[in-house]
């Protein structure tokens, strides 16, 4: 808690008045850092569900230390940004964290390329530690870190948005349309993607998807070393790991293992193999599974809450695939459904099923799925409606599968 770093942050905001805006998982590590480094100060906290005028009294106030589920453009907010009175907790951790950091962004695929880091690093022997949403708060890792470690940071663009510094290595897997109802442009949301290179210096290093026209003209802008890489889908992940781990001089190999709901495997029952890809909530990630599973998927569970995406593409991969019944669940489902039937050319190429519960549609995927082929739920849009979170939903799905295979296994003469 004593090094310069901390030191210079109780000078830049001695005398300050703080604000905690956001009192989430991140607000509230917030609180217990900022109580440990100025022990005497009043920190005041300001969230939407302790106070619904809760912006009243953002003007009041020095620092603002917002957190990434605040919307960005709440008249308030914008205001405060203008004035320069905005941080964030990933903005305080980058200025102040005397280790080195890996900072891990993209659409899809940063949650696992951080954990992969994370485990050839710590197999290599290196002072590790996992940071974001995938790990601990950043600052609850800063009080004792020092400069020997080494800090593997999973950036989200709410995380990434208006900030001033970049990490020393950064990484950028791609960019699809997504939170479009948070940005109010794809172009909003592609800048605070390209934050975590914008201030990188000529010793740093940047990572990026070589295959992506969008991550080739932010490197462009970059003046780190740019070290590009290849691959579709967990091939791109694998990619991005290696590299990252090989500027430190760690070549250890690892079992690169998916975590949970991303392109899990469940498990083969009733002669089905099931995976469990939660996580897929735009229709580019349900194209990519696809495409890595192949042609044995016939059964491919789909839909979720409705913000606007285009599902043409997906459609067109269904209808080219060996897909023979797609499950749906509202809303989105009945747009993929009028997609599919925008391009099909033969009108009983794929059944369709509408679903409102696991339940339903892992019974519906246990009737209508062949022997040695696959089932595969990959919504291709997010779980809010029917589902608290994608967590909730992969794990239904995973409860059904087991529940109504050992059904199977019991009633098999």
């Amino acid at each position: 808690m004593d090094n310069d770093n901390l030191n210079k942050l109780r000078q830049n905001w001695y005398g300050a008045s703080i604000l905690i805006l956001g009192f989430g998982r991140e607000g509230k590590d917030t609180l217990k850092f900022l109580k440990k480094v100025f022990p005497q100060k009043t920190i005041s906290v300001a969230d939407a569900k302790l106070d619904k005028n809760y912006l009243k009294t953002i003007d009041n106030y020095d620092v603002v230390i917002k957190s990434p589920g605040v919307p960005i453009h709440l008249p308030e907010v914008e205001k405060a940004y203008k004035r320069s009175k905005v941080t964030s907790q990933t903005e305080i951790f980058l200025e102040n964290c005397p280790g080195k950091i890996i900072g891990v962004t993209g659409t899809k695929g940063k949650s696992t390329t951080s954990f992969w880091i994370y485990q050839i690093l710590k197999r290599a022997g290196f002072g590790v530690k996992l940071v974001g949403n995938i790990g601990k708060p950043a600052l609850s890792h800063l009080l004792g870190a020092k400069p020997r470690d080494i800090f593997v940071y999973e950036m989200s663009s709410h995380q990434l948005y208006g900030l001033k510094s970049s990490p020393h290595v950064a990484v950028l897997l791609n960019i699809y349309p997504e939170h479009l109802d948070y940005y109010q442009t794809l172009k909003e949301y592609t800048l605070a993607k390209a934050n975590i290179t914008k201030f990188q210096k000529k010793t740093d290093y940047f990572i990026y998807n070589s295959l992506s026209e969008t991550c080739r003209k932010i490197a462009k802008g970059s003046f780190a070393q740019k070290i590009p890489i290849r691959g579709r889908y967990y091939e791109l992940n694998k990619a991005a790991a290696i590299a990252a781990a090989l500027i430190f001089g760690a070549r250890g190999c690892i079992k690169f293992k998916t975590l949970p709901h991303r392109l899990e495997f469940v498990g083969e029952l009733g002669k089905i193999r099931f995976y469990n890809d939660s996580l897929s909530t735009i229709p580019q990630a349900a194209t990519l599974a696809l495409e890595h599973l192949g042609p044995d998927v016939e059964t491919v569970i789909l839909g979720g809450f409705y913000r606007g995406q285009e599902f043409g593409n997906l459609a067109k991969k269904i209808l080219s695939s060996k897909i023979k019944s797609v499950i749906l669940f509202p809303t989105s489902g009945e747009k993929i459904w009028q997609a599919i039937l925008k391009y099909q050319r033969n009108p009983s190429a794929v059944n369709h099923f509408f679903v409102n519960n696991m339940a339903d549609a892992v019974k519906l995927a246990y009737e209508h799925t062949g022997a040695n082929k696959i089932c595969l739920l990959s919504p291709a849009s997010p779980s809010f409606g029917i589902f608290k979170d994608y967590r909730e939903r992969g794990n239904l799905f995973k409860k059904y599968v087991k529940l109504y295979g050992k059904k199977i296994s019991s009633s098999s003469p």
